[in-house]
């Protein structure tokens, strides 16, 4: 069994054994599930794929999401997760597999239902509102029974805490403000899906980071299903219950932001997520040789001694390294670059390995650039590591 293999069974257990989050259990329980048996998913990709001539945008990707959750897909440009996105919508036909909506398939073994008969709500990077119509009249522009649809107005401005914006119009809001008019027109139908396509990507940094913990908060309330796109991982770790990390058209990894972040199966997840550096070593006699010294390899996710002697690549964050200062003969390395993070320090350091890791550092603890350092691993927790 390789050490990736390894990784994802034990990743598999650890969140099959994590309780899910209490809105979800809600949910689960308000939807009949019986005790121990997992609800039905509100939605199933199976071997999707999606082809543009010769480029195969995305490629055989699986996935259920389950009543209530929110789920990000994550990753570069390029990825493939905004095309994903749009094959769930109905705005892109997939070249092969099947995607259901709750007990319908829309497409796939021959069947395609348009996007305007999915029961999809679309909140888009613009909020594409309606510059002529007033908040009230673009929240209830999906409804079709005028007596229902002022109640539900009513009910979708209070959700979004914008009561008293009712009779405004788009050009007299903020841009937070629009965003959650965006999300109550999308929720008025009461779709049995919320796509959300880099819903913060036209805010202001402050704005934007106020939005996350608001849209969750609105999206949680109201009991619905969400899946978002995003290229932004402090985004998606923050507001997600499970992440979808893509890369080159596939799934990488999806799981719980804390497992994804802390248990990446693959060098590539481990270098998205965070500021990540790999220190070269060898495993002998129970012990891992590396630029900053040996250690014990019981420090590692998953170790067993069949893998003595191999050469790994070992996973450090800045928070799981140290620097201290040290004369020539004693360094490890030189600080060669640092960024100030408001009450932090992130140093770079080159070893006289060659390689180069970084380390995390109260603002009051300054080192010069150029100046020798020793470095001391300082984890307590398991290290992901990699077959070099």
């Amino acid at each position: 069994m390789s050490h990736t293999e390894s990784i994802k069974r034990t990743q598999s257990a650890q969140d099959a054994s994590e309780s899910p989050a209490d809105t979800n259990e809600a949910h689960a329980d308000a939807a009949g599930s019986s005790a121990g048996s997992a609800p039905d998913p509100v939605l199933s990709l199976s071997g999707v794929t999606k082809d543009f001539g010769p480029e195969t945008a995305v490629d055989g990707v699986s996935l259920d999401v389950k009543p209530g959750e929110l789920l990000t897909f994550l990753g570069p440009s390029g990825c493939g997760k905004t095309t994903t996105l749009r094959t769930i919508a109905g705005l892109e036909e997939p070249t092969e597999g099947r995607i259901t909506l709750g007990d319908e398939a829309v497409s796939g073994d021959g069947a395609f239902v348009p996007p305007e008969e999915r029961d999809v709500g679309i909140v888009f990077q613009n909020f594409a509102l309606f510059p002529h119509l007033t908040v009230r009249e673009n929240i209830a522009f999906g409804l079709d029974d005028a007596g229902a649809s002022s109640a539900r107005v009513d009910e979708l401005l209070d959700l979004v805490d914008l009561p008293e914006h009712g009779e405004k119009t788009p050009d007299q809001l903020s841009g937070g403000q629009k965003q959650r008019v965006a999300l109550a027109r999308s929720l008025a139908p009461e779709p049995e899906v919320l796509l959300l396509d880099e819903p913060f990507s036209n805010l202001d940094v402050r704005l934007r980071v106020e939005m996350r913990e608001e849209v969750r908060r609105i999206l949680k309330q109201a009991g619905v299903t969400a899946v978002s796109v995003t290229h932004d991982q402090e985004e998606a770790l923050s507001i997600s219950d499970r992440v979808a990390v893509m890369n080159d058209g596939r799934i990488e990894q999806v799981g719980r932001p804390e497992s994804v972040f802390e248990r990446p199966e693959s060098k590539f997840v481990a270098s998205f997520l965070g500021r990540a550096s790999f220190l070269e070593g060898e495993l002998r006699d129970g012990k891992v040789e590396t630029g900053v010294g040996r250690f014990d390899a019981v420090t590692l996710e998953g170790y067993d001694t069949v893998y003595d002697g191999a050469p790994v690549d070992v996973l450090v964050r800045p928070d799981d390294l140290r620097a201290s200062p040290a004369s020539a003969e004693l360094a490890d390395g030189t600080i060669v670059s640092r960024q100030y993070v408001g009450p932090s320090f992130i140093y770079r350091v080159e070893l006289d390995s060659g390689e180069v890791v970084h380390c995390l550092h109260n603002h009051v603890e300054e080192f010069d650039l150029d100046e020798a350092v020793s470095l001391e691993l300082t984890a307590d927790h398991p290290l992901a590591w990699y077959p070099r």
